[in-house]
């Protein structure tokens, strides 16, 4: 195999966040062989962002809740384009997969009676994948390099699980670490899996804005799930200004109602504060829009109001929200206690991603499974609020299992030594090159056109000029020239990632084109109305025999009446 290490594994996982790490484990309980390969940190990833919390209908608090509840939440959050078999699973299995963390030893917090406590919402080291390796149809395998050194690493595998989280690098202001620069989704996409909903973006309403050091590190809605309001620079409560009509029913009337529900009063309403995040989202740009936001561009969500409230009302912030008292101390000097946060929308999670059974987690390639954030189907144009950890856990494992099952089922498909040479020296050719341009500008350039023309507010002009961008933003980076060699060299890591960037930068603004209404996470300026024909139907991106991103439109399957039952009683 060329002269290159290699390494043979019944079950490659690609990613080792939350989802990759319940993958690894459940593969590996089915008694095959795992290798776990990963950028950065084992067990970092996006995951660790995700302070809020998980949702799973356990009713530890409230003996309302129960998996229908969940599951029409979410077919509700998502603009019902869900795949509804996605939602059923999860909804009905979430709860088991935390009570199994738990046995396992994770730390949650708890309620008075020892239970774990719910609030209220809205392997191998540093490596990098380039390229999926295929026999025929099906993927074998994985051609990568170790991120140190650049050394090149093949790994055979029977099947191959990806689990590499979001696309938010391709953005200017994200939640997400470096990490998050499309790995997966581009990965499938070249092997020819099929992308779906990838124009649907969450952008977390509530991401830090000050200093531009930590610009767009998430500020937890578990903030606003204990009280916390937003403010604009007038000092006035805008959330209560637009209600959506179909939320209207579920939406406190008066602050007074909404803080009563925080504190857990069954017979109150949710603040405004925390309808969806693609909700909350616009009408923060909106504020800002419209002149009335903070000095450096955001709002103001305020927590230490509650002194109003609750007596010891800095102790019992210091309780409640832990990390986002000292996130805010260490990184703006400013005790969240006494003053305002200034926050602001930031890229955080993306709806779309790999095509995949809703009970496998296969892609539409065979050999090839994905699980978590670069997976696809559950959230619909919107996702809700805790529903990521849950997801990652439900369907991490059964990537997992059937992963497993299909190497069991299975041999080790041939590796072909041409497509090995190909990677390589596609990996390389930039160092061939002299007077070429910087891959960190290019990057740059990315994010600012893609923050500006495809971000919260979308329409038709903006987008095709993103598409142009995009076009001239490919050429430049088969311009790139690298200097130094492959050891310790960022240069090289940022022009391979753009690679990625620039395909899910493709993908997302062509099916944002496509899809002409506002729906979840689209929300365009030029059909702010929601169109039932769009309600039928999800948009799948696939590579074309000449290169190119095909996109096609595939119709929505029936719901079962059983489960079509369950959302009309749970309202």
């Amino acid at each position: 195999m060329a002269d290159y290490q290699t390494y043979e594994h019944d079950v490659l996982v690609i990613g080792a966040g939350g989802a990759g790490l319940r993958a690894a484990i459940e593969a590996s309980a089915s008694g095959v062989s795992v290798g776990l390969v990963c950028k950065s940190l084992l067990g970092k990833a996006h995951t660790v962002m995700a302070e809020g919390g998980m949702a799973a209908a356990m009713a530890n608090v409230d003996d309302r809740d129960n998996w229908r509840v969940h599951f029409s939440d979410t077919m509700r959050g998502g603009q019902y384009v869900n795949n509804w078999r996605m939602a059923e699973l999860h909804a009905k299995e979430a709860p088991d997969r935390v009570r199994e963390l738990e046995a396992w030893g994770a730390v949650f917090d708890r309620t008075k009676d020892g239970r774990i406590l719910q609030r209220n919402f809205g392997g191998h080291k540093y490596v990098t994948v380039v390229a999926l390796l295929k026999d025929g149809d099906r993927v074998v395998g994985a051609f990568a390099y170790e991120r140190e050194h650049g050394r090149f690493r093949i790994f055979k595998a029977k099947a191959v699980i990806l689990a590499t989280g979001g696309i938010g690098r391709a953005y200017k202001i994200t939640s997400n670490s470096w990490e998050g620069t499309g790995d997966g989704h581009s990965l499938a996409f070249d092997a020819g899996a099929e992308l779906i909903d990838m124009e649907f973006i969450q952008f977390h309403p509530t991401g830090m804005v000050y200093p531009p050091s930590v610009r767009g590190i998430l500020v937890t809605e578990g903030v606003r799930g204990e009280g916390g309001i937003l403010k604009n620079s007038e000092g006035r409560r805008f959330m209560f200004d637009d209600i959506p009509d179909n939320y209207k029913d579920q939406t406190a009337d008066t602050p007074e109602e909404g803080w009563r529900y925080t504190q857990g009063d069954k017979n109150a309403r949710r603040p405004p504060e925390l309808l969806t995040r693609d909700h909350v989202a616009r009408c923060i740009v909106r504020e800002v829009k419209a002149g009335r936001g903070t000095p450096n561009g955001g709002v103001y969500l305020d927590i230490a109001w509650i002194k109003e409230k609750i007596s010891k009302a800095p102790e019992h912030i210091k309780k409640k929200l832990p990390s986002m008292y000292h996130q805010f101390k260490q990184l703006a000097d400013l005790d969240i206690t006494e003053q305002p946060m200034e926050v602001g929308p930031t890229t955080h999670y993306i709806m779309g991603g790999i095509r995949v059974d809703a009970d496998t987690q296969a892609s539409t390639v065979p050999g090839l499974f994905a699980a978590g954030e670069c997976a696809a189907g559950i959230n619909g144009a919107n996702r809700l609020g805790g529903n990521s950890l849950s997801d990652l856990l439900v369907f991490g494992k059964r990537a997992g299992e059937y992963a497993a099952k299909f190497a069991q089922e299975n041999d080790f498909g041939q590796i072909n030594n041409e497509q090995i040479e190909e990677s390589a020296y596609w990996s390389l050719e930039a160092f061939d090159r002299t007077n070429g341009e910087n891959p960190f500008q290019i990057q740059h350039d990315l994010q600012d056109m893609m923050q500006d023309l495809v971000g919260i507010v979308r329409n038709e002009n903006e987008m095709q000029r993103a598409l142009i961008g995009i076009e001239k933003l490919k050429e430049r980076r088969e311009k790139i020239s690298l200097t130094g060699n492959i050891d310790f060299n960022p240069s090289w890591h940022t022009a391979l990632d753009l690679h990625n960037l620039l395909n899910v930068s493709e993908a997302i603004t062509l099916a944002a084109i496509e899809r002409k209404e506002s729906r979840g996470g689209q929300f365009r300026e030029d059909y702010p109305a929601k169109v039932a024909e769009f309600g039928k139907i999800n948009f799948t991106i696939k590579k074309g025999a000449d290169g190119e991103m095909k996109i096609e439109r595939v119709p929505i399957p029936e719901m079962p009446a059983e489960l079509k039952q369950v959302i009309e009683e749970m309202g």
